[in-house]
């Protein structure tokens, strides 16, 4: 059978996370809770002792599969009866009766996504710590190299081309905070049957659902429908699409960064590889664009997650098809995307000799706002002042001369400014701020962070 979309063939997602929502998986998931429930049961009196054992068994006993489990299910129309009927078959006429007793289809379904949930952090959280540490690596090595610092796509000042990559760092970091906060909320096990009550169970349910969430490694409802509240998938879908977002802003930069006429950084480029079937010398940044593109699919999956939250009642079904799709393809597409820019900041080629032409492309404007700074530390009116250094920066670039020599001609300056203090006001070294102090806490802070969640 040909694969339809790009997940099924393999071109994104990696093995690790796909296995997570393969079919077998995602029914070993729920066999999982099964057994976890009778044995739950057993051990409290509510089926007989020995029976829970034998369901326990024989729901991890690698013996169900999902193949079987879709030819009973083109009978019964129900896929999770049929995992019942499957689960049966594999056990005694005594201990039938006992499987899956005091449940409901979404008590197997909701605490199966929080297992996938579960597994899916377990891979994504240790490479948002490497990413970060990367990040955190490369704002050192960068620190103190001034580059130009760009607002409104315009030169604006001096920045330390290491801060940047500090900024990245620091929300990374950030988000290993985030995950490690969210997974209270939304690796819930629920068990308590048709509509939240336990009624089967009665009072004993409440500690069943307590044993099953412990072996399970999940948190206990505290209360819910016949399902989970959707708002914690919401949170789930969302944290990976800010993890998207934030890995996009990464992408858009070296995109940007890479452009022919800023040329700062470039992608890897293999050998062999080829940046263009028409123009054999392009050099596209390809990988950064691929995380720009799947970022924008990651965050649609957003809106869904949201739409599933106010249900009917104690529930419907209009969530329940959309979720087969959404969670797979929020942890999936998150995964591939930290894998690629992993790489992609690895392997970063910089440019510092090109770094430091582009600061002086201006002819030294970028320096303006250190001669305002000259001029009202001399006592001068600050609006004056600033009329006077873009007065003179307008002119200058008018008639294509440099900065620092229209202002040694200008009298606004040369009467409140020496020659010498000039000259000292051009050298961007001096300009770099707190940019050191700043780098190296956040460099101790990411380490502190992510070091512990590798």
């Amino acid at each position: 059978m040909l694969a339809i979309l790009p997940i099924d063939s393999g071109r994104y997602g990696t093995k690790e996370m796909m296995k997570i929502f393969s079919e077998q998986k995602k029914v070993d998931y729920q066999l999982q809770i099964e057994g976890a429930a009778a044995i739950s049961q057993s051990e409290i009196g509510l089926i007989p002792k020995g029976v829970g054992k034998k369901i326990f068994q024989a729901a991890n006993s690698g013996k169900i599969t999902a193949k079987r489990i879709k030819q009973l299910e083109a009978k019964s129309d129900h896929d999770t009866a049929a995992l019942v009927e499957s689960l049966s078959e594999k056990c005694t006429k005594e201990v039938r009766p006992w499987i899956h007793y005091g449940l409901t289809s979404n008590d197997l379904v909701d605490t199966s996504n929080s297992l996938q949930m579960r597994d899916a952090l377990q891979i994504i959280e240790p490479k948002v710590a490497k990413l970060a540490l990367v990040l955190a690596k490369k704002a050192i090595k960068y620190k103190n190299v001034p580059a130009v610092g760009r607002t409104h796509g315009q030169h604006a000042s001096i920045i330390s081309f290491g801060l940047k990559f500090a900024n990245w760092a620091a929300e990374f970091a950030k988000h290993v905070e985030r995950i490690e906060e969210l997974k209270k909320r939304i690796l819930i096990c629920k068990t308590m049957g048709v509509v939240g009550t336990g009624s089967l169970m009665g009072a004993k349910s409440v500690e069943v659902q307590k044993r099953v969430a412990k072996r399970l490694k999940l948190f206990p409802a505290e209360v819910t429908t016949q399902i989970v509240p959707r708002e914690r998938y919401a949170e789930y879908v969302f944290e990976l699409a800010l993890i998207g977002s934030t890995l996009e802003k990464i992408a858009i930069e070296i995109r940007n960064l890479q452009r022919t006429e800023i040329g700062e950084v470039a992608e890897q480029f293999k050998k062999g590889q080829m940046g263009s079937s028409a123009v054999p010398v392009k050099r596209n940044p390809i990988k950064s664009e691929r995380v720009s593109s799947l970022s924008k699919l990651l965050r649609s999956q957003v809106g869904i997650s949201f739409e599933n939250i106010p249900l009917w009642h104690e529930r419907d079904l209009s969530n329940s098809a959309n979720e087969r799709f959404v969670l797979p393809t929020a942890s999936i597409l998150v995964d591939e995307m930290l894998e690629t820019m992993t790489r992609i900041v690895t392997n970063l080629a910089v440019n510092e000799k090109r770094i430091v032409e582009n600061l002086y492309i201006t002819k030294g404007q970028i320096f303006a706002e250190f001669v305002l700074e000259a001029l009202i530390k001399k006592g001068v009116p600050r609006f004056v002042a600033y009329r006077d250094v873009q007065r003179v920066a307008f002119e200058a670039k008018d008639k294509g001369l440099e900065y620092k020599d229209a202002i040694k001609a200008d009298k606004a300056f040369s009467s409140n400014l020496t020659g010498k203090e000039i000259d000292s006001i051009f050298s961007p070294e001096k300009h770099l701020g707190a940019s050191s102090i700043i780098i190296n806490n956040v460099n101790k802070s990411v380490a502190k962070t992510c070091k512990r969640a590798i």
